[in-house]
């Protein structure tokens, strides 16, 4: 039973579920950006190509015969994922950068003057008693 537990304490870090996290919504993310890709992006650039569909463009490198696919080289499907790779490593950067530049700004605040010491605090009250006099 020691391990379950170890195993469980481990799951529920807070490093871990913001991991799980971040994977659950990047993984949805790259959903959304294939589909952008595949679906608004590439239809615009194959119109403009001559009515190129990328997700079709292959090379036969074998032909099929009966009941036996065709052996395929898709390179279309393969310039969607680069295209897909590309947005989402730049949405990635932007969010870096992002960060980044907020870390910097929290850096640049001028930091709080130090504390007088207690020479300064002492002699302070003693020019303030002879002041009174």
């Amino acid at each position: 039973m020691g391990m379950m537990k170890e195993f469980k304490e481990f799951a529920m870090r807070g490093n871990v579920m913001d991991m799980a996290i971040g994977i659950i919504i990047g993984g949805a993310f790259g959903k959304i950006v294939s589909s952008f890709v595949s679906d608004v992006i590439m239809p615009p650039i194959g119109m403009l190509l001559g009515g190129v569909d990328f997700s079709n463009l292959a090379i036969t490198i074998k032909e099929g015969a009966e009941g036996v696919e065709p052996v395929l080289l898709k390179y279309g499907v393969f310039i969607n994922t680069v295209i897909d790779f590309i947005i989402i490593a730049f949405a990635i950067f932007m969010v870096i950068k992002a960060l980044n530049s907020m870390k910097k700004k929290e850096e640049e605040k001028p930091a709080a003057p130090p504390a007088p010491s207690k020479e300064e605090v002492l002699l302070a009250e003693i020019r303030d008693e002879l002041r009174k006099k």
